[in-house]
């Protein structure tokens, strides 16, 4: 098992620092009455100490060479279930996930669809990822910045996203070329819909446009956008990355 070889397509960077690995599940909050879901589970660093919270975990792999280091695993937690699956094509209404914990070192390739993922389930109860540091910073960017945008509307939406802590490259094995951090969000209220994920989308499609602009060419009547945006009290100028998540969640309901 020592000889696995890292896929660099599948972003298999793995972290085995236990120290770090234990603050990441306290970060988390995970309980014995928990039922948990990881992500890229990998060789198991991260799914030990989910396990040996109590919690119910199940997590997901997709490589299954990583089987020699996580069927052991299964076998000594009766609490742990390792599901050899993409995440993204699996229901968790099959494993009785109605309410969980989404807990990961997430592969940077697949961050921000696994986010959505978790983001957008109705049990989700709070997320707690390492992600590469620059997605953090985006996911917790306020109104206005330059990092602002469909996945800092779409985190803010459900929760207020927080960096709890940042992660040097070489904690990694094999180092990636970036520095990563852990995003911590409690789920308080999930308001992203079909319409106002749409709407989000499309302010910023092209960022150098005016919000008018772009929702226009997504389809939007000019007069009732322009209508929008003066009761939401803006200027006919304005850009998308100047509304917050609430004035989103106002212009949606107007279109």
């Amino acid at each position: 098992m020592d000889a696995f070889r890292h896929s660099h397509s599948l972003g298999q960077n793995f972290l085995t620092d236990r120290n770090l690995l234990s603050a990441i599940v306290a970060d988390a909050g995970v309980a014995p009455t928990d039922t948990v879901i990881e992500v890229g589970a990998g060789q198991g660093a991260l799914t030990r100490p989910l396990a040996e919270t109590g919690a119910r975990v199940i997590a997901f792999e997709i490589d299954k060479r990583l089987e020699d280091y996580l069927r052991p695993l299964e076998a000594q937690f009766p609490n742990l279930t390792v599901v050899f699956a993409d995440f993204m094509k699996c229901d968790l209404a099959e494993f009785g996930a109605d309410k969980f914990k989404a807990v990961a070192n997430l592969p940077y390739y697949i961050t921000t669809p696994v986010l959505f993922g978790f983001l957008e389930q109705s049990g989700c109860e709070s997320v707690t990822v390492m992600v590469q540091k620059e997605v953090a910073e985006r996911i917790v960017a306020p109104a206005g910045g330059k990092d602002y945008g469909v996945l800092s509307v779409s985190a803010q939406l459900v929760g207020k996203p927080r960096i709890t802590r940042t992660v040097g490259r070489q904690m990694f094995t094999p180092p990636p070329n970036v520095d990563s951090a852990v995003v911590h969000i409690d789920v308080e209220q999930n308001r992203v819909d079909e319409q106002v994920a749409k709407v989000v989308r499309a302010a910023f499609a092209m960022r150098r446009k005016t919000l008018v602009n772009c929702l226009s060419s997504a389809g939007y009547d000019k007069t009732r956008i322009n209508a929008a945006v003066a009761s939401l009290g803006l200027d006919a100028s304005v850009r998308g990355e100047k509304l917050t998540p609430d004035q989103f969640i106002r212009l949606s309901g107007l279109l």
